[in-house]
């Protein structure tokens, strides 16, 4: 495995006008909220997984977020990042990831890669991922955060379609909520394989996780909780007269 910390010695002091009064967000400060994510969201909310806990912790967020919203990173909140996309809330993503019970060898497909954020954290814990994105604009801040990441291929495609060339998966993840988990994605894990995802039903979000098996697969919920919804998932409604 390829372990990979990114370095924030190179991102400048941002500074925002907040009500008139100059706000430096230095990466000193950067630091302090990435702790105060950890000990506030993370490891009140069952995000117990010392490996991901550890991985939040090292990764700089804000490095993955376009320049206007740097300054909340480490909000507890989806975080806009254009073209109606959002960045994921830092304790859905934990709990997406401790409930895959993750290992150094695995081989994982994230589908949701938006700007490279997530693929970053799991490049720290498993043995190789293939982060799946449709957004080109996402994909572009991706590419240049996780430049020097040997061990995290980005693909540019539909998202529900995953990336059946690089099959079979030891896990699949996927960051955001969407109605059912398609067939195609589910084909590309391998048997005994881990699923995590959000779901959206009937106006609401939680986070489910199940295995594949032999006889077929199916996901349980496990907290009902804000999760961005993904687009391009959405099931067919049946025809009516």
């Amino acid at each position: 495995m390829t372990t990979t910390t990114l370095d924030t010695s190179s991102l400048a002091a941002e500074t925002h006008d907040i009500g008139g009064t100059a706000m430096s967000s230095a990466p000193a400060t950067f630091d302090t909220m990435r702790h105060a994510m950890v000990a506030s969201q993370l490891r009140t909310n069952a995000v117990n997984d010392q490996r991901v806990v550890a991985a939040m912790a090292r990764v700089p967020r804000e490095q993955f977020m376009p320049d206007g919203v740097r300054s909340i990173a480490y909000r507890d909140t989806a975080i806009p990042l254009g073209g109606g996309r959002y960045a994921n809330l830092p304790m859905a993503t934990g709990r997406l990831l401790t409930e895959a019970y993750l290992t150094a060898t695995d081989r994982v497909l994230l589908i949701g890669a938006a700007t490279g954020y997530i693929a970053a954290v799991l490049s720290e814990i498993v043995g190789s991922v293939v982060a799946v994105e449709s957004d080109p604009a996402l994909l572009a801040i991706a590419r240049t955060a996780l430049k020097g990441v040997g061990n995290v291929e980005l693909v540019e495609g539909p998202m529900q379609d995953g990336h059946a060339a690089a099959a079979p998966y030891d896990v699949l993840i996927v960051d955001g909520a969407i109605e059912s988990v398609p067939d195609a994605l589910i084909a590309q894990v391998r048997p005994d394989g881990r699923v995590t995802a959000g779901i959206a039903e009937r106006g609401l979000t939680r986070l489910a996780s199940g295995r594949k098996t032999d006889g077929g697969f199916a996901l349980v919920a496990f907290v009902d909780v804000e999760c961005v919804v993904l687009p391009g998932f959405a099931t067919p409604k049946p025809f009516q007269f």
